[in-house]
């Protein structure tokens, strides 16, 4: 995969705790330069990522619920309405993990609801599972419910749990949901080698913050 092609697929990201405005302001200079698909950046810094990518294809995303999704549903549509209004074009929510473990599916229903009422499309809602805390059987239920809840993609990890992206949750989860929804593998992607093994898996979006050297391994 070229390495145009491959940056259609990244959304290059910064949300350790750390990142401030000068990580935003790099990772938005980074996405105009190398093409990538979208930023992924903290909630605060929406506004500032809108105006940096104005007149730009690179979208704005961002998180809500991060990192572990224990907020209340009408806290993170809240957060997701918030960030709407700040610009962005795409949020990433991470799935209330306890519920979905203790099988409580009305209460995951009803906090993927929240924010899909809250960010209704055109604005792209990724479903984060936290594949490394789930069993196979949890991983699938959870992504039959982000489909039942109008969601767009599902997505691997945060990326600050106790794993990242697998090839095999991957192509779990793109069987599980098909060619309806996206699956983004993020969590520990840090080459081009792993990059591509995921979209052989069946990514059809990568989140990483080594969007630069992941990219530098592809060919042109």
């Amino acid at each position: 995969m070229t390495k145009a092609k491959l940056a259609k697929r990244i959304d290059h990201t910064a949300l350790g705790p750390e990142t401030g405005r000068a990580a935003v302001e790099k990772v938005c200079a980074e996405a105009i330069e190398h093409g990538f698909y979208a930023v992924c950046i903290p909630p605060g810094y929406v506004a500032l990522a809108k105006s940096l990518l104005q007149n730009t294809e690179v979208r704005v995303c961002t998180v809500v619920g991060f990192p572990h999704g224990q907020h209340r549903p009408d806290v993170k549509a809240f957060e997701a309405a918030r960030a709407v209004d700040d610009g962005a074009d795409e949020v990433d929510m991470v799935v209330d993990v306890a519920a979905l473990k203790e099988g409580d599916r009305a209460r995951v229903l009803a906090d993927l609801r929240a924010v899909r009422e809250a960010a209704p499309r055109p604005i792209v809602l990724k479903v984060i599972l936290e594949c490394s805390l789930l069993s196979d059987a949890e991983k699938v239920a959870g992504a039959r419910l982000a489909q039942e809840a109008g969601a767009d993609f599902v997505k691997t990890s945060t990326g600050f749990s106790t794993g990242g992206a697998t090839a095999e949750d991957v192509a779990l989860l793109r069987r599980t949901v098909g060619q309806a929804l996206g699956v983004k593998a993020a969590g520990g992607i840090r080459d081009y080698t792993t990059a591509l093994r995921m979209i052989e898996a069946g990514a059809s979006r990568i989140g990483a913050s080594k969007s630069v050297q992941i990219i530098a391994g592809a060919p042109d």
